[in-house]
């Protein structure tokens, strides 16, 4: 299957995945460690020293959330940097060796990380492969959300869609394969694992499709789950033939438009 892109450069971020989190050093400051020191003190006290007790132990804890927020800033985006430098490396190497004959030591080598830090984002090679499908496939949807509202209307908006599954692909003939050919080679984890994602796509396209005969803008004797299976199909056969042969600049744009011409005329009422 093929999740493919997003119209150039708009859905360029997102990720469906996460890696895995870890809890932060919690180190004990020196006000926090007198308060804790002072709640366990047998002598008696008088209100006014529990309450700068209590004091004490708020103004400690509010620092080490401040403390741990900063920390953890650049430690989230080198995090997610490092996920997607994996995920990008991992694209290349399986489209090189393919998916069965691809080692997570390669992967790791292309990333220029150790072998060990691929199983804190993931835990298996076949996770990996998944990840990058639903890590597609969530650019499409999020484009659909954010983008497809500002088009006037069902016309418009099924013909950014069909730019933009293609639009991602160009000039990325590494992961075109990938999509289209890559996946293939594990049925058994696409049915399991990126199914939930693929029908999320279809269902996304088939709302733009059924709101457009509401309108009166398409033909209302078509199914339009039917349509939007039939579109992806077509953009997936555009672009297994395009990363098989020889990945021509500009013919993936050229075929999306062209597409949408064909779909539109079809749908007509």
């Amino acid at each position: 299957m093929d999740p493919s892109p997003s119209l150039g450069g708009v859905a360029k971020g997102y990720a469906l995945t996460l890696p895995w989190t870890f809890a932060t050093d919690g180190a004990v400051t020196e006000s926090s460690f007198t308060a804790k020191k002072r709640r366990g003190a047998a002598a008696p006290r008088t209100a006014r020293a529990v309450a700068l007790v209590a004091k004490d132990a708020k103004v400690a804890k509010v620092a080490r959330n401040a403390k741990v927020t900063k920390a953890e800033a650049p430690r989230t985006r080198r995090s997610g940097d490092k996920r997607e430098r994996i995920l990008n490396a991992a694209v290349r190497v399986f489209a090189h060796s393919g998916f069965h004959a691809t080692r997570v030591s390669e992967v790791a080598k292309a990333a220029g990380v150790a072998d060990g830090t691929i199983y804190l984002y993931f835990r298996s090679k076949e996770e990996l492969l998944v990840s990058l499908f639903e890590d597609r496939v969530e650019r499409l949807l999020t484009f659909m959300r954010e983008e497809l509202p500002r088009r006037k209307d069902g016309r418009e908006r099924l013909r950014a869609i069909i730019e933009m599954q293609l639009g991602l692909l160009e000039n990325e003939r590494d992961l075109a394969e990938v999509m289209t050919v890559i996946l293939r080679q594990s049925t058994r984890l696409m049915k399991e694992y990126a199914a939930p994602h693929f029908l999320a796509y279809l269902d996304a396209i088939a709302k733009v499709v059924s709101e457009g005969q509401a309108a009166g803008l398409f033909r209302a004797d078509v199914s339009p789950h039917l349509v939007a299976r039939s579109v992806f199909g077509a953009l997936d056969g555009i672009a297994l033939t395009w990363a098989l042969g020889r990945a021509e600049q500009g013919a993936l744009g050229r075929a999306a438009r062209q597409l949408a011409d064909i779909v539109l005329r079809g749908l007509e009422p």
